[in-house]
């Protein structure tokens, strides 16, 4: 074999290996050591889903035998409102909140939250935010404008951020309401749970005439933001 084929040949392995790694990393939840835990930020509107999201990611880390604090600590469940829940989990958590620079994840429902909560990022931060963007009440009063730019935003703080349309994709999916499980789906990567985890918890916390398409959601969700 001539020098040239053995130099590409190793350049097809290491690229191999580098795709089954990436790979590895989606399906298995694994980027960064999953057995240190996570600290995740979900934000978003009244009346989108993020305590449902809470729950299940809750309920998973439980089930590993984390010790889990989840926190909702503003605008509570109120429709319309701003809602705002720590999820914290690991070998010990002593407290639910999450402070400036310390999430590992920020799951963002709409856009404008998104962008409200990025300081709560910590340095290599991962993000997964739904392109939906809900006019706060001073937009609807007309005292502001809705800010443009979000998503550019959101990409110079998270270069790699999963930015999607997670309501069109739940629409397909057949239910507007799994928007919450296309963004788990999509942020799932970076939470240190397998696949065969999540869909556990989705059938086990989800009500049964949502499953299917809970579980269509999820993938959905896991797909695009791998293609992104």
């Amino acid at each position: 074999m001539t020098d040239t084929k053995k130099t590409a040949g190793l350049c097809d392995k290491a690229r191999d290996v580098c795709h089954d790694k990436a790979r590895d990393e989606r399906r298995g939840g694994v980027r960064g050591d999953p057995r240190a835990g996570r600290s995740i930020l979900i934000v978003g509107v009244g009346g989108q889903g993020t305590l449902l999201a809470s729950r299940l990611i809750g309920f998973i880390a439980g089930a590993k035998g984390y010790d889990v604090k989840v926190s909702e600590v503003h605008g509570m469940s109120q429709r319309g409102g701003s809602v705002v829940t720590y999820v914290k989990y690991g070998p010990k958590v002593a407290s639910p909140l999450i402070e400036p620079g310390e999430a590992d994840a920020v799951v963002a429902f709409e856009l404008l939250e998104a962008v409200r909560w990025l300081p709560y990022l910590k340095p290599g931060g991962k993000v997964a935010a739904n392109t939906q963007k809900i006019d706060p009440m001073p937009v609807i009063t007309g005292a502001a404008r809705y800010p443009e730019g979000l998503e550019e935003t959101i990409r110079a703080r998270c270069p790699d951020a999963a930015v999607l349309d997670a309501l069109s994709i739940a629409s397909e999916c057949g239910s507007r309401r799994a928007v919450n499980i296309v963004l788990l789906g999509a942020a799932s990567a970076f939470m240190g749970f397998t696949e065969d985890e999540w869909l556990d918890g989705i059938r086990k916390v989800t009500p049964p005439k949502a499953l299917e398409s809970n579980l269509l959601a999820f993938r959905r969700g896991a797909s695009a933001a791998e293609n992104i």
